[in-house]
């Protein structure tokens, strides 16, 4: 059989069943670091916080894992030893490694934590590989991934989930777990992969259902030690093994709300700012899959890129935090002159220009941008005066037109803009003129909801929902957790927003709330598929949903 022949096993039974470290058959012998004169011999697995992949390429794709007998260890180098271990890994076209096609070596440093980057090409376009790590006698999970189609082709169906805003404190991670049962090709995360907040700070209403580990992240150490937290949990391990990731931060990364080098209050002085952003930086490169071209260089990091996935979509993935001006009129909700000054940009000049630069060079079937915050007008004002987001691309009207009109002008094909942030499903029309409902569709946004952040949430039925009323171009709201799982071909993207009904219990099942297709060369959505809302669920709400605004904006607004 060819090394990139089909996969011997079923891969969901594989994946998701799980790989436990040691549970497959062994790498080739190397000798412990105890016998070369390194000192004793880990009492434990290292592999405590899981494998991932991301930024696949044609040819290839970047493997990840980090070392931690002691994830949650104060120092925040996971209970490790003060030197280096050499790491084995292997990648296979089968499950089982019965035909291995790539392996080597790395050096895993204290100095970065003991995590693991390694960068592959070589390898054959549009086929599935599996990957695990050694060190000493301990063997790590297998994980899948895969590379994209070759550039000139457009390869078969993508099946591809975002998802957004996981608060280990507010609810288990379920939907992780469900997004690994799908077993899709791409899984994007659009930022709040982990929050900074001490434990009991950031509160849902009966109290948070588990606690962060160690004070509010302000140095390398306690950011090392918040992604450990959050690594080992089991769910999200399971998400990350089971697809390559293209990962961007967003606020909760670093801080709240921060804006280039300013952080959320200036009120209450933070003059170690610059120190924690770095630190920040440096433990989120050392804790995801990402390339060489994104090492820190102190409080700078180079993380908007661009993956291709075949002649079927470009991924513009937005850094929306690093390059910003300050949120106009004191951030929050306001009617606020700032938000029109052109002069002011939540890309940066030079993003833009790459991001428009993007459009004009692309020949791919699908432009699609990965970024944080709403980028659609949203209106929370019935009346005439306009009340918006500061935070979102509202407070940065100019930034949103030039790039709006810049893949116009570059003749994209389809433009799709997807979003996390603000811990609800939302669907939306892209307008040249929002206050136009009359106003040319130019493109389409997918929000996803967020992962636990907010508990629990509710159903409702979105024709009740006074924001949809205010903004017509916007389609869908629902207030559940989960995520958007989506089905790309050269005629249509189909988008799933998948639910699940609690998170401050474990173990709930998914279901698809609503469906919208974007056909090739029609912008904007059609909904096809809107599951009622459960009676149970109905009876627990109060009025008619006019008061959702108010909510929304408190839940989006007032954190600590």
């Amino acid at each position: 059989m060819p090394l990139d022949g089909p996969s011997l096993l079923n891969r969901r039974s594989l994946l998701v069943g799980g790989l436990a470290a040691g549970t497959v058959a062994a790498l080739p012998a190397a000798a412990s670091a105890a016998t070369r004169g390194h000192g004793r011999a880990l009492p434990t697995t290292p592999f405590t916080l899981g494998v991932a992949s991301g930024d696949p390429d044609h040819d290839g794709f970047v493997l990840w894992t980090r070392l931690a007998v002691e994830p949650l260890a104060e120092s925040g180098l996971g209970g490790m030893p003060d030197r280096t271990y050499p790491v084995q890994w292997e990648v296979a076209a089968d499950p089982r490694f019965r035909f291995v096609v790539r392996r080597g070596t790395a050096s895993a440093r204290p100095a970065a934590a003991h995590s693991v980057h390694v960068e592959l090409n070589g390898l054959r376009p549009g086929r599935e590989y599996w990957y695990r790590f050694k060190v000493e006698r301990y063997v790590s999970p297998v994980g899948r991934t895969q590379t994209a189609p070759h550039p000139a082709t457009y390869g078969a169906a993508l099946s591809m989930a975002f998802v957004s805003c996981s608060q280990f404190e507010h609810g288990y991670f379920t939907s992780y777990r469900r997004l690994a049962e799908e077993q899709p090709d791409l899984i994007l995360h659009l930022g709040d992969y982990q929050y900074e907040y001490r434990a009991d700070t950031y509160t849902i209403p009966g109290g948070n259902i588990r606690d962060h580990h160690g004070p509010e992240t302000e140095t390398l150490a306690g950011y090392r030690q918040r992604h450990a937290q959050y690594k080992n949990d089991v769910d999200l391990q399971a998400a990350h093994a089971a697809a390559p990731w293209l990962v961007v931060w967003d606020d909760h990364e670093v801080d709240n709300n921060w804006a280039d080098e300013v952080y959320e209050n200036p009120q209450t002085p933070q003059p170690n700012f610059l120190a924690r952003r770095a630190a920040a930086f440096q433990a989120y490169y050392e804790n995801m899959p990402l390339r060489r071209t994104s090492v820190p260089r102190g409080i700078d990091m180079q993380l908007y890129r661009r993956v291709r996935w075949g002649r079927m979509a470009d991924f513009h993935m937005l850094d929306t935090r690093q390059y910003r001006d300050d949120q106009g009129c004191g951030d929050g909700y306001r009617d606020c002159p700032e938000a029109t000054d052109p002069q002011r940009s939540i890309t940066g000049a030079a993003q833009e220009k790459w991001l428009i630069d993007g459009f004009r060079r692309s020949g791919a079937r699908w432009n699609i941008l990965g970024q944080q915050v709403f980028f659609a007008q949203r209106d929370n004002n019935a009346g005439p005066l306009k009340v918006t987001s500061m935070d979102a691309w509202d407070g940065y009207v100019a930034s949103r037109d030039r790039i709006t009109k810049g893949w116009l002008d570059a003749g994209v094909r389809n433009a799709v803009v997807l979003t996390g942030d603000v811990h609800a499903h939302w669907a939306s029309d892209l307008k040249l003129n929002y206050d136009d409902p009359t106003s040319k569709t130019v493109g389409s946004e997918l929000v996803a909801t967020s992962i636990s952040t907010g508990g629990n949430g509710s159903d409702s039925n979105p024709a009740d929902h006074s924001f949809l009323k205010i903004n017509p171009h916007l389609r869908f709201y629902n207030n559940q957790r989960g995520y958007v799982l989506t089905k790309i071909d050269k005629s249509e993207m189909k988008a799933d927003f998948k639910v699940v009904p609690q998170v401050t219990v474990p173990g709930a099942a998914v279901h698809t709330k609503a469906t919208f297709v974007i056909e090739d060369r029609v912008p904007g959505l059609n909904q096809t598929y809107l599951r009622p809302v459960e009676p149970a669920a109905a009876a627990r709400r109060s009025g008619d949903g006019t008061d959702d605004i108010a909510d929304i904006v408190r839940n989006e607004t007032e954190r600590p």
